[in-house]
């Protein structure tokens, strides 16, 4: 019966832990008897050792055991070949150096504070921006996210509706996104159960005796919305325009042909156009990501060992200039992994990145295993607070742990970015040379992402206190 079999499982592993402590004993008792402390037990020492080979022998044969660690086996197989990659960096845990009894946070904090800013360009460029792969938003579901300094609840409604509004009730200023639910096409308030469509108009008052009479400035704020891309984007202007240009569509992730094969995320203390304008400093390509990433990402040792093996890059950027895509901009790219000088084919990669306004790259690649694309997503949260996303999506003849492979090894190469990002300060006029060239025209192309009220980080401070 179920209840003799909970009894044997326990008496079983009541038994091993008594075992457990029985050998852990003897094996003190050993220790003491090979530094002299027991001699002249040598019988008993000869028993111990029999005794602590009997138990390794049970523990072998133990049923419960074998089936435990071949079921741990068996997961761990699942997971590496067939289950996504989730790799998640805080801002404290990646990037910075930290001095003697100081903690990652403490000199994260530190850093921000004191870190000269320079003069930065505005904060918040225009464009479209994720809130977060769609695949994450299931039918009815509900999520908060923090975006451009705004707290704003995501939902999605019953017939698969999309919809973005200011996340605190305009009734008592509950946030519909901490136990707000979904009913019909509208998102309730968890406090009172007042209901909001996707325009942020509110439909329904619960309690009210006459329904049909809603305050007339019953309503939260509304934001634009667009699912593609198994990505759900939120458009920003700072002049309240409606979308000047729109993503392009990747067929293969659009149509499901390429599977989602992992995330990656990375916060970054730094302003927003510091990242993108890496697609044009080709120069640090072969000195910051040329050491190979079994040296790690803390730069003060990434080029310390294992200098037969490098990796090489070639690249090579440019704005489009076709009418209607110059919201766009191409990174030819090719990698390469090289052993005392000698190519690795089996380890080519070669990407197309376009980068899509100021928050988005769809890195294109093919590699001797097939092909795929990462989506990189470039989200402010705060000013100078950037939320770094990876999805690897990819074609069925590439096996998982292959792409999950290529990701993490994106991640790592990342993070060594990452270290330069949180500790730099913004230079408007740099000391450039003729090869950095592409820098200064990447800054010109990336110009018409600001507009008149685009703000600064003085607007956003002006009324602060600054600590």
């Amino acid at each position: 019966t179920p209840k003799m079999v909970l009894h044997d499982l326990l008496l079983s592993l009541s038994s091993n832990l008594a075992s457990g402590a029985r050998s852990l004993s003897q094996s003190a008792a050993s220790a003491l008897a090979s530094s002299g402390v027991l001699d002249g037990e040598p019988g008993r020492l000869a028993g111990i050792a029999a005794g602590l080979q009997d138990q390794a022998r049970g523990l072998a044969s133990n049923r419960f055991v074998q089936v435990g660690v071949g079921s741990y086996l068996a997961y761990s197989a699942y997971c590496l070949l067939f289950q996504p990659l989730k790799h998640v960096r805080r801002n404290p845990e990646v990037g910075y150096i930290t001095e003697e009894r100081q903690s990652s946070l403490e000199r994260a904090m530190d850093v921000r504070r004191r870190r000269q800013t320079g003069d930065l360009p505005p904060v918040y460029p225009n464009g479209w921006f994720c809130i977060m792969p769609a695949h994450e938003l299931p039918a009815k579901g509900v999520k908060q996210a923090h975006v451009l300094g705004l707290d704003i609840a995501v939902f999605r409604t019953e017939s698969g509706k999309v919809g973005a509004v200011g996340a605190y009730c305009p009734h008592l200023g509950a946030n519909l996104a901490a136990g707000g639910t979904v009913e019909g096409e509208s998102i309730k308030c968890p406090f009172h159960g007042w209901e909001y469509n996707c325009e942020g108009t509110c439909t329904r008052i619960p309690y009210a005796k006459e329904p049909t009479k809603i305050p007339a400035d019953a309503r939260v704020t509304k934001y634009t919305v667009l699912e593609i891309n198994d990505q759900i984007l939120l458009w920003h202007d700072a002049e309240g325009r409606e979308p000047t240009w729109m993503p392009p569509e990747l067929p293969h992730v659009q149509g499901k042909r390429w599977s989602f094969r992992g995330k990656t995320q990375h916060f970054i203390n730094a302003h927003i156009q510091e990242v993108p304008e890496n697609a044009a400093d080709v120069a640090h390509l072969n000195y910051l990501h040329g050491p190979v990433l079994l040296n790690g990402t803390d730069l003060r040792y990434t080029d310390s060992r294992f200098r037969f093996v490098r990796h090489e890059w070639d690249a090579s950027w440019a704005p489009e200039k076709e009418p209607g895509r110059e919201h766009l901009s191409v990174l030819h790219l090719t990698h390469r992994i090289t052993v005392l000088g000698v190519r690795l084919p089996i380890m080519d990669f070669h990407v197309t990145a376009t980068q899509v306004g100021p928050g988005l790259v769809y890195l294109t690649w093919v590699s001797p295993f097939g092909e795929g694309v990462f989506i990189q997503s470039l989200t402010p949260q705060e000013p100078l607070l950037q939320e770094l996303s990876h999805c690897i999506y990819a074609d069925w003849k590439v096996p998982t742990f292959v792409s999950k492979f290529y990701l993490f090894g994106e991640a790592l190469q990342v993070e060594r970015d990452v270290m330069v990002w949180n500790n730099k300060m913004y230079r408007s006029k740099p000391m450039l040379v003729a090869e950095d060239s592409l820098i200064a025209q990447h800054r010109r192309w990336y110009k018409q992402f600001y507009s008149e009220h685009s703000p600064r980080l003085e607007d956003l401070n002006r009324g602060s206190l600054e600590w």
